[in-house]
């Protein structure tokens, strides 16, 4: 398949995504990158110095909210996806009404429960949607590790072990692969697999 004919199929295609941290900016911005048509992004929090070892935000951007400065930043990238970003810490109702018309959800959270949370909520609200999860990512090396594992319509990416910690940091080379492999196996959804 030609690059022209992976934009001309994803250009219809809707991918929310709830958190826009270290898996949640970087996994939009391969997504961007690639032609996504539209995204639904949505946090609660503002960039801190602490977070640019892995997140898709620059020094100037510190003390912004995450998801409209993602925004921002995808625009640059690619002037022709459509972005809708919400400042909003995500609850069940929320999580049904942002996403309700995406074709593929991405959580890419911090908190287990909140994990947890999203997770039962798209699995019992919206049996017929896929959603990809990000799930032990700390620290460095392991590539042979991460992996993807598929229940039904769950996806899971990771190596479902390395949770971070204060001694068992997130940093960008771990947190860019697995966000990385969430946005390939979101293709994989949208597009079919590769050859």
């Amino acid at each position: 398949m030609k690059f022209s004919e992976i934009k001309s199929s994803l250009k219809n295609k809707t991918v929310g995504i709830a958190g826009c941290g270290g898996l949640g900016s970087n996994c939009a911005v391969s997504l961007a990158r690639v032609g996504i048509g539209k995204l639904v992004i949505a946090d609660f929090d503002v960039i801190e110095e602490s977070n640019l070892n892995r997140q898709y935000f620059f020094f100037d951007q510190i003390g912004k909210y995450k998801a409209p400065t993602l925004k921002e930043n995808l625009l640059r990238i690619n002037p022709a996806v459509s972005v809708e970003d919400y400042v909003i810490k995500l609850t069940p109702k929320d999580i049904v009404e942002l996403y309700k018309d995406c074709d593929v959800i991405v959580e890419a959270f911090d908190k287990a429960e909140m994990k947890e949370m999203i997770v039962e909520t798209v699995l019992s609200e919206f049996p017929q949607k896929q959603i990809v999860c990000g799930v032990g990512l700390a620290g460095w090396g392991g590539n042979n590790l991460l992996r993807t594992e598929q229940y039904r319509n769950l996806f899971i990416v990771g190596d479902r072990s390395n949770e971070t910690s204060e001694d068992n940091p997130p940093l960008a080379p771990r947190v860019g692969a697995v966000s990385n492999m969430m946005a390939n196996v979101v293709l994989e959804i949208l597009l079919g697999k590769d050859k």
